[in-house]
């Protein structure tokens, strides 16, 4: 009986689950599905029954299950048969959002043309700031990692920055200002793996060009204090070369040596002063400990600001490894999320300028001690003193006037009579009495007056012609006779029976 009673107790509860089960079913109220939400739309009511409000909501449809030939074609029968509708500028902008959203080179690159023609056309508009944002994010998910091509990566920077300086009330400006910094994360490693392949293949003035230019621009920049440590050891490598380079004299080297420790030595002392927080910084500690320097201290303003870029930073993990070697992408995880990025780039250091001026502190070195040429020429040598060789004594003037009382064609230069010589270099000083006038029996004798010939009275032999007369005088024939002629040559010899 206990058996048969639990077999029916177990067929009345299966029957009773059945009955349930079913009763349930039919008394829930089934919700209806919606899977896109419209609730979002900034523009209206989504109950409004408009025509251009209609095409607008079927284009957003479209636009979210990928439709987005569809999509364009719903938004650009709007513009066309709505001009002046509410949504116009809305649409005009979804436009541009269907190319951003399918992807690839040519349609990211009509996506930015539409962006372009939507600020160009609304430049006023709220949403102007967002079609910026779209057009530097359009570069930023064609960036490549820090060894590739940089164009788009410096687009993308360029373009961020427009952005914040056109739209600065704009709330998408933090996002830009982010993103600017994982851009210049980029830039500054590869400018810093240049420099640093630069410093390993002893090419300092390149190396150094380059690190410069990263601690210039991008002070952000998660390696800081391994490019300041490694401007340092260019220059401290500039100085062993100094030092090992023959036939140099020892004064010169000293100083170019000590000038090249000095700028070492400063690039040391900015990571610890700007850096303090940075993992480096004991490294450039060692370095000026063994360059026998003072250690600075950083201030309680700079520690701070470097643990507060620490913390922002994101450790790189195994897994950022492993998927930087599939993405196409950088990894930008270490990048600092505070601080403002440079929005203006300082001037570039290139390596022909840091040759330029190791070429200076090379003259500076070897010129150092002797006196310039202005203040040569300042210092005129004493009476006494022989003259110098940069200071040549004047030589006496020709003055080429006859008849002086010396019979040559120079003057003897001397001081006038009762005073000194002004020129303490003259090498020849007038000696003997002043007055210079020689005797009159060595004076040259003088050329007997001119007479003129011609008497009154002679004809002379060819007479003036007078203009204003009738009749010219003719000039006397000239006698001929004196002068051997051909005509009246004898012959001699055989030349007497030539008739010619």
């Amino acid at each position: 009986m206990n058996r048969l009673q639990l077999k029916f107790a177990v067929a009345a509860l299966a029957v009773l689950t059945l009955i349930q089960g079913p009763a349930n079913a039919w008394g829930k109220k089934h919700k209806q599905k919606n899977p896109f939400d419209l609730s979002a739309n900034p523009l209206a009511n989504v109950n409004s029954k408009q025509p251009d409000k209609a095409l607008y909501d079927k284009a957003m449809i479209a636009l979210k299950k990928g439709h987005y030939d569809e999509a364009r074609l719903d938004l650009q029968t709007l513009l066309n048969t709505y001009p002046e509708s509410e949504y116009r500028m809305r649409a005009k902008l979804s436009v541009g959002d269907t190319w951003y959203k399918e992807g690839g080179s040519a349609a990211l690159t009509q996506a930015e043309a539409e962006y372009e023609d939507f600020i160009t056309f609304f430049p006023n508009a709220p949403e102007a700031a967002e079609a910026q944002m779209k057009v530097a994010d359009i570069y930023y998910q064609q960036m490549e990692k820090p060894d590739r091509d940089p164009t788009n990566a410096e687009e993308a920077e360029a373009q961020y920055r427009k952005m914040i300086n056109q739209f600065p009330d704009s709330v998408l400006v933090p996002r830009a200002k982010q993103r600017l910094r994982d851009v210049q994360e980029v830039l500054a490693e590869r400018e810093a793996q240049i420099g640093f392949y630069y410093e390993s293949r002893m090419n300092y003035p390149a190396a150094i060009a380059r690190l410069e230019t990263v601690a210039d621009t991008y002070p952000l920049y998660s390696k800081s204090d391994q490019v300041l440590i490694g401007i340092g050891d260019c220059y401290a490598g500039e100085a062993h070369n100094i030092q090992i380079a023959p036939n140099l004299p020892s004064a010169v080297r000293e100083r170019l040596v000590s000038v090249y420790q000095d700028k070492a030595a400063a690039a040391y002392d900015k990571v610890i002063t700007r850096y303090p927080m940075a993992p480096h910084v004991e490294d450039a500690r060692d370095r000026l400990v063994a360059m026998n320097r003072a250690i600075p201290e950083p201030t309680q303003a700079a520690i701070a600001e470097s643990d507060a870029e620490e913390r922002s930073r994101q450790p790189l993990h195994f897994t950022d490894n492993i998927l930087g070697l599939i993405r196409r992408g950088p990894t930008v995880v270490e990048a600092v999320h505070v601080g403002e990025p440079t929005l203006t780039d300082p001037t570039r250091v290139l390596a022909p300028d840091i040759t330029k001026q190791n070429i200076t502190l090379f003259k500076d070195a070897v010129n150092a001690g002797k006196p310039t040429e202005t203040e040569a020429a300042a210092k005129p040598t004493g009476a006494n003193e022989p003259p110098r060789s940069d200071q040549p004594s004047q030589a006496p003037l020709a003055t080429g006037v006859a008849g002086d009382g010396t019979g040559v064609g120079v003057s003897i230069v001397s001081a006038p009579s009762g005073t000194t010589a002004t020129d303490p270099n003259a090498l020849v000083k007038p000696v003997g009495p002043t007055n210079t006038a020689l005797p009159s029996a060595q004076k040259p004798v003088e050329a007997p007056v001119q007479v003129n010939e011609i008497k009154p009275g002679m004809v002379s032999d060819v007479q003036p012609i007078v203009t204003g007369q009738k009749k010219k005088a003719k000039a006397p024939k000239p006698d001929l006779s004196s002068q051997s002629s051909s005509k009246k040559k004898k012959k001699k010899g055989l030349d007497k029976l030539n008739p010619f």
